[in-house]
C-alpha cells in the first residue's frame, strides 16, 4: 500500500517515545448547589397496574443522544411508553451528530437539557461540576454494572447505557467462504485470516471507519484487559515506564496497535480510509461487502438491523491470547448523567426516566448490549465467547481516582480521550 494510505496511531508512536508520567488538569467550573434528590435505588417505578413514586410530578425534560439513527423511532417509542405511566412528565429527545464536540461546549453553559450521555472528555474529578449524584457507589455497585466508570469519591454520577464486550464484528458467511474454519487467537493469525479473505473474496477484510474518527477509539479500548488479562492494568499504566513496549509473547498494548498498523501496511483495509462512512458500513457488513470491523459488541445489533441477512453478523474475541487464555473487557457504553443545573422537578423527572430506561425498557434486547442491571442475562451476541473470561477494570486506589485521566492528558497519549484517538494518515 502507498505510504499516504498508512494509518499511524499516536499510541503506537508513543510506545517508542513517551513514558506515561506527569499530571494534568483542565478547565474547571463551579459545581451547582445540590438539590434534595432521591437516589436512583430508592425510587419505586410505576407499572401498568401499580402506581409508583412521584406520579403527581409535573415536568418536561429533554434527553440528548448520539443515536441520531433511532432518536425519532426507537427512542421516541421509549418516551411514549414512559409517558403512559407518568402522564404529567413530557420526555423529548434531541439527536446530535457531532456529539462529543457539541457536548464539550454545551456542558459549560449548563443549557443542554436534563439527561444526556456523559461525554468522554469529562474526567472523573469533574463529574460533580455538571451532573447530579445518583447514589452511593457502595450501594449502586451491587445493583448496576459498570458503576465505577462514572463515579468519584464514593458517589455515582452516571450509569451506563448498557455495556459492551471488546472484540471484532464479522460476517461469518464471508469468513466461511474464504475457507477460515477456526477463529484467530493471535495478532498474526488474525492478519493471516484477513489476507486469506482478501485473496479469496471480494469483501474488504477489515474496515477501519477512519474518517468518522470515533470508531478508531475501539483500538484504544482494548489496551488493558483484552491484551493483558489484568483488570488492574489500567491503574498500573500511569506508574509504568514503558507500558507500550513490545512483549515477546505479543500481548500488551503494543500487540493491539501492531494488529491495526500491520493491517493497514499490508493493504488489508478499505481503499481510501479518508472517505469511509459509518452509517453505510453497517449495511455493508450485513451484506458481506465488509468482512470485519474492530468495534464493541454494541455494534452487532446495529449491523444486523441494516440488511436482510442478520444471521451472518457475528462477534469474535479480539485476537490476543495471554498465557493460553482469552480475555474480553466488559465495559459500559456511554453513561447517563443528569444535569445538576436543571430544576429540582426536572432532575427528579430525569431520575425517574433514567431508572425506567435502565430497568423496564426493552433497550437491551433492542440493542443486544449487556444490561445495566446485574441480575439480567447476557445477550446472545456473545455466543463465540465460550471460554473467554469477561472482566471489568477494577476501581483505582484511593487518592488515584483520576490519575489515569491526568497522566493520559499530560502525556498527550490520548487513550480514549474524547473518543477521538490522535491518528494521522502518513
Amino acid at each position: 500500500m502507498k505510504l499516504n494510505k498508512k494509518i499511524m496511531s499516536l499510541g503506537l508512536a508513543a510506545a517508542m517515545t513517551v513514558p506515561m508520567a506527569g499530571c494534568g488538569g483542565g478547565s474547571k467550573q463551579e459545581a451547582a448547589a445540590p438539590v434534595d434528590l432521591p437516589t436512583i435505588d430508592s425510587i419505586t417505578l410505576s407499572t401498568a397496574d401499580t402506581p409508583g413514586d412521584y406520579t403527581d410530578l409535573t415536568a418536561s425534560i429533554k434527553v440528548l443522544t448520539n443515536r441520531t439513527d433511532i432518536v425519532d423511532t426507537v427512542y421516541k417509542g421509549y418516551a411514549e411508553q414512559f409517558m403512559e405511566l407518568y402522564p404529567n412528565i413530557t420526555v423529548e429527545y434531541e439527536g446530535i451528530t457531532d456529539y462529543e464536540e457539541s457536548l464539550k461546549l454545551r456542558l459549560t453553559t449548563g443549557d443542554w437539557g436534563d439527561l444526556c450521555f456523559i461525554p468522554t472528555s469529562v474526567n472523573k474529578s469533574e463529574l460533580s461540576q455538571y451532573f447530579a449524584p445518583l447514589g452511593a457507589f457502595d450501594t449502586l455497585d451491587g445493583i448496576y454494572n459498570f458503576c465505577v466508570e462514572k463515579s468519584f469519591d464514593g458517589t455515582v454520577y452516571g450509569i451506563a447505557n448498557g455495556g459492551t464486550a471488546g472484540g471484532v464484528v464479522y460476517n461469518k458467511k464471508i469468513w466461511d467462504q474464504a475457507g477460515i474454519t477456526e477463529l484467530p487467537s493471535t495478532p498474526d493469525e488474525f492478519l493471516d485470516a484477513l489476507q486469506t479473505i482478501k485473496d479469496n473474496t471480494d469483501a474488504v477484510p477489515l474496515y477501519t471507519n477512519f474518517s468518522a474518527g470515533w470508531p478508531m477509539g475501539a483500538w484504544d479500548a482494548y489496551t488493558d484487559i483484552v491484551c493483558t488479562g489484568d483488570p488492574d492494568f489500567k491503574n498500573k499504566m500511569p506508574h509504568m515506564k514503558d507500558p507500550f513496549a513490545k512483549r515477546d509473547d505479543m500481548t500488551g498494548p503494543y500487540a493491539v496497535y501492531y494488529t491495526m498498523y500491520e493491517a493497514v501496511a499490508r493493504g488489508l483495509i478499505e481503499e481510501d480510509p479518508a472517505s469511509t462512512d459509518w452509517e453505510s458500513s453497517k449495511g455493508a457488513v450485513n451484506k458481506g461487502e465488509i468482512a470485519s470491523m474492530v468495534l464493541g459488541s454494541w455494534a452487532v445489533q446495529q449491523c444486523r438491523d441494516q440488511g436482510e441477512t442478520p444471521e451472518d453478523v457475528k462477534y469474535m474475541p479480539f485476537p490476543i491470547t495471554v498465557d493460553g487464555k482469552r480475555y474480553a473487557s466488559a465495559g459500559g457504553n456511554y453513561g447517563f448523567g443528569i444535569n445538576n443545573k436543571a430544576t429540582e422537578e426536572n432532575q427528579i423527572a430525569a431520575m425517574l426516566y433514567l431508572k425506567w430506561v435502565l430497568e423496564a425498557s426493552p433497550m437491551y434486547t433492542d440493542e443486544g448490549s449487556i444490561p445495566a442491571l446485574k441480575s439480567a442475562p447476557l445477550p446472545d451476541v456473545l455466543a463465540d465467547f465460550e471460554g473467554v473470561e469477561l472482566l471489568s477494570n477494577i476501581p483505582a486506589p484511593e487518592g488515584e481516582e483520576d490519575l489515569f485521566d491526568q497522566v493520559n492528558l499530560e502525556s498527550e497519549v490520548g487513550i480514549n480521550n474524547d473518543d477521538y484517538p490522535d491518528c494521522e494518515i502518513l
